[in-house]
């Protein structure tokens, strides 16, 4: 007889809710990927180097002792939507990634992957953006790859960057595990736009006026935080799986309880409407210009006023709390309710919103 949980495996296929960033992803990235090479948890946006550590060569030291380095694959379609595009999107995305793991970030590379027949004057839009959105954010693509599909095989273009940024002294510590009770839980801005954005766009769907996507660099707004000593417990941008799945993993990460208030979590009134009309949550919604931040709840208002300054900080709100685990079982996130009541927030099943970065 042969081995019913290796005839199981062999039977299991990929589905797009692999890569929701949610519970499927998880649960994938446990069983297939992070056991293979290593990986410790709990992951984050970036994998930290100690350059004078496991990392150095015998000889003279680094003067930077610890780099954060990042990759991710964009794959949004469609490639054009309102407030911004796969490009410039792809560089935003990879500034975040090294932005809330507390590094500065310092050069980016650019990997092409392009479909037989994707129109040549599309493509040089798209890298038009992507010279901007690194212009604006101080960093700059250093090196890269370009490959090209037969057609059918690519579905326009997809683009895979890696970026790589010095970590300041101040954030070394940034971890869900630093997370106590009490913690004020901070987001910089309003939910759930990007993801509603391209939403509308890939179904036809017109605003007046017209929803923009969020996305933007976060890299100044991180350095005003950091500038309150070490307030920030740990920082993530909420892009797919939204607000909702990156607080679960902070819980479960570190063993405790959240609480949010509905009523403070920050969302455009045409998101929420938006969301209502197609039985959609804004609260696992995309945003790739926005961060949530658990924060010594001390210093919570010095946070809040040194944010607020920069553009993308301007709706930061706290929205709820840490609390030790009783009440609720470790691990969960409350939402109470603008009705009211209590809900529980689990990470996202599935795919709520497929192509959304």
């Amino acid at each position: 007889m042969g081995n019913r949980e290796t005839g199981k495996e062999e039977k299991e296929k990929i589905l797009l809710g692999h890569g929701s960033g949610g519970r499927l992803m998880r649960r994938l990235l446990n069983e297939a990927i992070i056991s293979e090479f290593g990986m410790e948890e709990p992951l984050l946006d970036a994998a930290v180097l100690d350059m004078n550590g496991r990392w150095a060569d015998a000889g003279a030291p680094f003067p930077f002792a610890r780099l954060a380095f990042t990759t991710d694959s964009y794959v949004v379609s469609p490639v054009f939507f309102e407030g911004g595009d796969i490009g410039d999107l792809a560089i935003n995305g990879t500034v975040n990634d090294l932005a809330v793991s507390g590094a500065q970030p310092l050069a980016i590379s650019a990997g092409f992957i392009i479909e037989e027949g994707f129109p040549v004057a599309d493509l040089k839009k798209i890298v038009c953006s992507m010279s901007r959105a690194a212009k604006r954010a101080g960093v700059r693509v250093v090196t890269g790859d370009t490959k090209v599909v037969e057609r059918g095989k690519g579905d326009g273009i997809f683009i895979n960057t890696s970026g790589i940024g010095v970590i300041d002294q101040v954030a070394k510590n940034l971890s869900p595990r630093s997370i106590r009770p009490g913690d004020a839980v901070i987001v910089s801005g309003d939910m759930g736009r990007h993801g509603i954005s391209v939403m509308a766009r890939r179904n036809g769907i017109d605003f007046d006026p017209p929803l923009e996507s969020d996305t933007r660099p976060l890299n100044g707004l991180v350095k005003r935080m950091l500038l309150c000593g070490e307030a920030v417990r740990v920082m993530r941008d909420p892009t797919r799986g939204g607000l909702a799945t990156v607080l679960k993993e902070f819980a479960v990460d570190c063993g405790l309880s959240m609480v949010i208030r509905e009523e403070d979590v920050p969302v455009m009134p045409s998101v929420r409407g938006a969301c209502g009309l197609l039985g959609l949550d804004y609260l696992y919604a995309a945003c790739e210009g926005a961060l949530v931040a658990i924060v010594a709840a001390e210093l919570a208002a010095d946070v809040l006023e040194a944010m607020r300054p920069d553009e993308a900080g301007r709706a930061a709100a706290i929205i709820g709390k840490v609390v030790p685990s009783g009440r609720y079982p470790a691990g969960s996130v409350i939402l109470e309710t603008l009705a009211g009541g209590e809900r529980m927030l689990d990470m996202l099943a599935g795919e709520q919103l497929p192509r959304i970065c």
